[in-house]
């Protein structure tokens, strides 16, 4: 009688734990989908832009192809035809040289690059249209052409557009090449070589079609370039800014801009750059204001330079670099796609009234403040001796908000080095869900431990070592968890109103983006990832032993089956973890700050891939890779054991039907979760549908995160000795309330009765406190009266 009330207490208790969870989980839906609802229309502006544009600081940032306010007015040329040579071309965004989609034939020097280019222009009524055709010469490149700039035997002006349609497609440009390329374009500014002004018009181009490539190959290039091609290619560009009167050039990557000054206007150039609608420069964008006095920025400039010389008929150049990718730093190291702009001014003066010479400048740097946070910056000029950034002569200046301030006492390229800190979205504390689930695992998986070690000889079982370890893992992993997955720099907090702009204080950065260090998070993730890994490899053991113990049941286990399964199981697991680190870590080299490379920042967890490069992620093929090995190996022998063992037809079954079922069902059940069979769901939540991941989450979360209950019902609660012992306990407690049940019509009695004696002694209280008598006599009390009475008769 008493072993079923044990099980129907048991079933109760499961039956209420169950039903809170799932109430909790539909609750956690609702919640989710009522924040998802709220946020889409939050999100709106990112939909606004059309055709490829984002929504960055209050606006849509266009691809080139398109402009406009949300990106939807055409700003390409169309699928052409030239038919002189039966060439045609694809669509091409205005102001750039689209390649032919014919390529040179096999055998060629230039094999497999394109034929031609042709430009997409705008003429001067203001309509797109396709342009003039540069035919190249397929058995020319850029190796050849570097040898011929240093003869005067071939035209530059030939060389020139054999260089612009070799370049045309960055995105197949070598390190080789690259060097090749400036080499080239340098002799062509050279005065030296007496280059046409059509040439050098081209060379232009050339250059921002170069400034296209990858940044991976301008570091090698870099690296190659002995001859200091892109030192000279800078210095000649330079040169040539102050030689083209008041005219301006502006290609995409690069723009020019020269001023003559005849001793009539002020002694300040003011030259702007404006914002685009994308992060091309474009014509008109720029603007010169001889007269001006100081910096005048709006909320449309994206940098401004103040030139203040002591002679004021002296002419002046200014050239801006779209992106610092000639400009190969040692000791600046930069990460991100941000938009470095990059200005040179230049002055044709004497050396005397170089050395008087004051720049300002503002720059208003591009980048997504949803998700940086500006750190420091640094006001830098190109140092031609060093080869590298430098502070020299340059200090930091207050300016409006929003624009970053710099002074320099001299001309020369400048720039502003800046540091960020990423905004990571650092999720919340776990929910209710999560807590009450790892709850209730951790606390049954301590049950589960205690009872196992303790009972062991009682049950006389073999399970009791794996199962121990499973469970020890599965309690270390749950608690690392709960305690340690949230990383604690959640707590700091950058604001661009922290920007340092003391002018004493003008250091050079070290890199782009910078990372608060933490290594207990990363300790947490090097812990988390092995213990759960831990618990994986005992999964498999957990199966091998049961596939051991219930399919090969005539022959024994193998020898030294503990010992192995013990080295496997806690051997394996710190191999894998030690090797990931050590890889990640030396593959980093001299990086500063590696961990990232191996966790997360916003939780304490392995790193997940950066765009989509599945195989560098640790993730991936240390984690996933061997968790997905030993749950194939689980799901096949879960299934031989179901089908051969627990599901199989035994004629001498002498129990009902219903009763049999319910054996098999939990039984099964049991194993399934000891194999782990459920992580299967985690699988699903990567589909890549929200409706379909969200179900499958609260799956995975109700699962999992009490896989540690499951495991205690399934195995301790289940077992004839716990229900023996629990019966035990309850009638201890039955008992102990039966006892105590008899108490309180005596005590509760004695109390009121002498709090009623003591304030009855106190005269001046005894009228106000007579409500506090019992209404029903009490054997005391009518024991004095009755006594009383007697003496007064």
């Amino acid at each position: 009688m008493s072993s079923c009330n044990v099980r129907v207490l048991v079933a109760i208790v499961c039956g209420l734990l169950t039903g809170i969870v799932l109430g909790l989980g539909i609750w956690r839906m609702v919640i989710r989908i009522n924040r998802g609802i709220s946020v889409s229309v939050s999100t709106t502006p990112v939909q606004f832009c059309r055709n490829g544009g984002t929504w960055q600081n209050g606006r849509c940032i266009c691809t080139e192809e398109w402009k406009g306010l949300r990106c939807t007015i055409a700003n390409f040329c169309e699928n052409s035809t030239y038919m002189e040579m039966n060439l045609t071309f694809g669509r091409i965004p205005v102001g750039r040289y689209g390649p032919s989609l014919e390529t040179c034939e096999l055998g060629t020097v230039n094999a497999g690059n394109p034929k031609a280019t042709r430009l997409c222009g705008v003429s001067e009524y203001g309509e797109i249209e396709v342009q003039n055709v540069t035919i190249g010469n397929c058995e020319v490149n850029l190796e050849t052409l570097e040898t011929q700039i240093n003869n005067n035997e071939t035209s530059a002006e030939t060389i020139s557009k054999e260089a612009q349609v070799l370049t045309t497609d960055a995105s197949k440009l070598t390190a080789k090449n690259i060097t090749s390329a400036t080499t080239v374009i340098g002799q062509i500014f050279n005065k030296t070589r007496n280059a046409e002004s059509k040439a050098k018009i081209v060379a232009i181009t050339t250059v921002s079609q170069i400034l296209d490539a990858s940044e991976d190959v301008f570091q090698k290039a870099a690296e190659m370039d002995t001859s200091n091609s892109f030192t000279n290619l800078i210095q000649q560009m330079e040169d040539y800014s102050f030689s083209l009167g008041d005219e301006t050039i502006v290609e995409p990557n690069i723009a020019i801009q020269s001023v003559n000054r005849d001793g009539t206007t002020g002694s300040s150039v003011l030259f702007s750059v404006q914002k685009g609608s994308s992060d091309s420069l474009v014509s008109g964008g720029t603007s010169v204001n001889k007269t001006a006095s100081g910096l005048n920025p709006d909320g449309q400039t994206e940098l401004q330079i103040l030139l203040k010389t002591t002679e004021n008929n002296s002419s002046c150049g200014f050239v801006v670099y779209q992106n610092p990718k000639l400009f190969q730093s040692k000791t600046f190291t930069a990460t991100s796609d941000f938009s470095q702009k990059i200005i040179s001014s230049k002055i044709n003066a004497s050396e005397r009234a170089q050395k008087d010479v004051s720049v300002h400048m503002v720059f208003n740097p591009t980048y997504d403040k949803r998700e940086f946070r500006l750190h420091s910056y640094a006001c830098v000029y190109w140092s031609f001796s060093k080869n590298d950034w430098d502070t020299f002569g340059c200090q930091k200046i207050v300016n409006t908000t929003g624009f970053l301030g710099c002074q320099c006492s001299h001309t020369t390229n400048f720039a502003v080095l800046m540091s960020f800190k990423k905004d990571y979205k650092y999720p919340k504390s776990l929910d209710i869900l999560s807590n009450i689930g790892c709850a209730l695992s951790i606390a049954g998986l301590a049950l589960t431990i205690l009872f196992q070690i303790l009972t062991r000889k009682i049950r006389k079982t073999s399970v009791t070592w794996v199962l121990v370890s499973l469970c020890t893992s599965m309690l270390i992993f749950n608690l690392l968890f709960v305690f340690g997955i949230e990383n604690s720099n959640k707590n700091l907090k950058t604001r661009d109103s922290n920007i340092d702009t003391n002018p004493e204080n003008n250091e050079i950065p070290e890199s782009d983006t910078i990372e608060t260090p933490n290594p207990s998070c990363t300790a947490i993730a090097a812990l988390l990832h092995y213990f759960l890994l831990v618990t994986f490899t005992w999964n498999g053991l957990s199966a091998t032993q049961l596939y051991f113990l219930l399919i090969r049941t005539m022959k024994p286990l193998p020898p030294h089956f503990i010992v192995t399964v013990s080295l496997v199981g806690w051997g394996v697991p710190a191999i894998i973890v030690g090797i990931t680190i050590g890889i990640i870590y030396a593959v980093s080299g001299n990086k500063s700050y590696w961990e990232l490379d191996y966790r997360q920042e916003e939780i304490c967890w392995l790193a997940i891939p950066k765009n989509n490069d599945f195989a560098r992620s640790p993730l991936l093929w240390s984690f996933i890779m061997p968790v997905t090995i030993i749950l194939i190996t689980n799901i096949a022998m879960f299934i031989t054991i179901t089908v051969k063992v627990l599901w199989k037809n035994n004629q001498n079954l002498t129990s009902t039907k219903k009763v049999s079922s319910l054996k098999k069902v939990l039984s099964t059940l049991s194993i399934a979760v000891v194999f782990g069979v459920t992580w299967i769901f985690a699988y699903a939540m990567l589909i890549n549908n929200d409706d379909i991941r969200i179900v499958f989450s609260y799956i995975f979360c109700l699962f999992n995160t009490t896989q540690g209950l499951q495991i205690f019902i399934l195995y301790t609660v289940r077992t004839k000795v716990f229900q023996n012992e629990a019966s035990k306990v309850l009638k201890s407690l039955s008992s102990s309330f039966d006892r105590s049940k008899k108490m309180p019509s005596i005590t509760p009695l004695n109390l009121r009765v002498r709090m009623y004696n003591m304030l009855s002694s106190i005269p001046s209280l005894n009228e106000r406190f007579r409500l506090l008598e019992p209404s029903a006599a009490t054997e005391e009390t009518s024991l004095s009266e009755s006594d009383q009475a007697k003496s007064s008769v």
